[in-house]
């Protein structure tokens, strides 16, 4: 990933863009309205740790990620965390915890139907009788194919940004292609390839790892209806 995303090459820029995240206060909002006496919690593919910094002020918890750029970044920024090197597809802690989270799109990042299989087995694992399980991704594609530009302020000053998006229905994959003009001038490029998820869709891959999905919302806290949504699901 971090090939084709510069964000992840650069994680102190990805904690800059991403700084005016609302994901950890959804969370939070979503645990204390289906388990209140919610204590402990592993978030899979926290990245610089970002969000698991605001959880960690509620929840003992747990982070873990697949790149080995990230996990540096957010062990020298946030050393107070407990941050781990692991695939979401087969790391195993060996203990269960109450909440369960998968934000910022990780689980977007697989593609195959069968990863995303192991992917819920490995949720599954850390659960027990009564645990939630907390995500956000994407569930409806992006298929406007026109180009969008945007300033994105940087440690180094405003850069321009060029998006645009390629949907492949075959294989439910959303592409993101950006073009970034830097301060510099020095431009680069990027491609994200995320997995959409239907709702029902993800509800299924859920139920058959034995969670019970209790509510879909959209990123804004209202009704689903945006690309984004945060599921929360208890697991039976």
């Amino acid at each position: 990933m971090e090939a084709t995303n510069l964000l992840y090459r650069d994680p102190a820029l990805y904690d800059v863009i991403q700084s005016d995240s609302t994901g950890a206060g959804m969370c939070q909002t979503l645990i204390e309205m289906y388990w209140p006496d919610a204590r402990t919690l592993v978030d899979f593919g926290c990245g610089t740790g970002r969000d698991l910094e605001i959880l960690a002020k509620r929840f003992e918890c747990t982070g873990l990620d697949l790149q080995p750029g990230m996990v540096d970044y957010a062990r020298q920024a946030r050393p107070e965390l407990d941050i781990r090197i692991g695939d979401i597809r087969t790391v195993r802690l060996w203990r269960c915890v109450d909440v369960v989270t998968c934000l910022g799109n990780s689980l977007a990042y697989v593609h195959d139907n069968n990863e995303i299989t192991q992917v819920f087995a490995t949720f599954a694992a850390h659960a027990q009788r009564g645990s939630l399980l907390v995500l956000c991704s994407p569930v409806a594609p992006i298929t406007s194919t026109e180009p969008m530009t945007a300033t994105v302020d940087t440690p180094s000053g405003p850069a321009t940004v060029t998006i645009r998006h390629e949907w492949d229905l075959r294989t439910q994959i959303n592409t993101m292609h950006r073009h970034w003009v830097l301060t510099s001038g020095d431009e680069a490029q990027d491609e994200i390839r995320r997995r959409v998820l239907l709702p029902r869709e993800l509800e299924q891959y859920a139920e058959r790892a034995g969670f019970e999905v209790l509510s879909m919302i959209d990123s804004s806290g209202g009704r689903l209806a945006g690309p984004t949504a945060y599921t929360v699901a208890r697991y039976t």
